[in-house]
């Protein structure tokens, strides 16, 4: 499966639905369908990235602007008191979808090691 057959390709063209709580040219952010905090948003690159550990020197200006794109929406949706960011690096690593997908999880006290 490539990275554009993905749940997250058919989000991004808008084949199936998605509570979009932001996109620019570059990125996607949307609800996710199993929060696991009150507020969890998944940011993602528009152009496909299987996972962190493929992006490459080239995706240097992308790869900051998803994080300032973070930044964004966690501030959009009221997280000043803080927030996690989680990005899951293949199979072992907890990542189900292979398309590079940041989580912004926040909305309530998170502890660590998470549990």
């Amino acid at each position: 499966m490539s990275e554009t057959d993905t749940i997250f390709g058919k989000i991004i063209r808008r084949e199936i639905p998605a509570d979009i709580v932001y996109e620019d040219n570059l990125a996607l952010a949307f609800r996710d369908v199993n929060p696991q905090a009150p507020v969890h948003i998944l940011v993602i690159p528009k152009e496909p990235i299987a996972k962190l550990a493929d992006a490459e020197s080239q995706n240097h200006a992308l790869m900051g602007h998803l994080l300032l794109t973070v930044k964004r929406v966690a501030e959009q949706e009221g997280l000043a008191n803080g927030y996690r960011v989680v990005i899951n690096n293949g199979e072992d690593g907890g990542q189900t979808v292979p398309h590079l997908h940041l989580h912004i999880l926040g909305g309530r006290p998170l502890a660590w090691p998470p549990g």
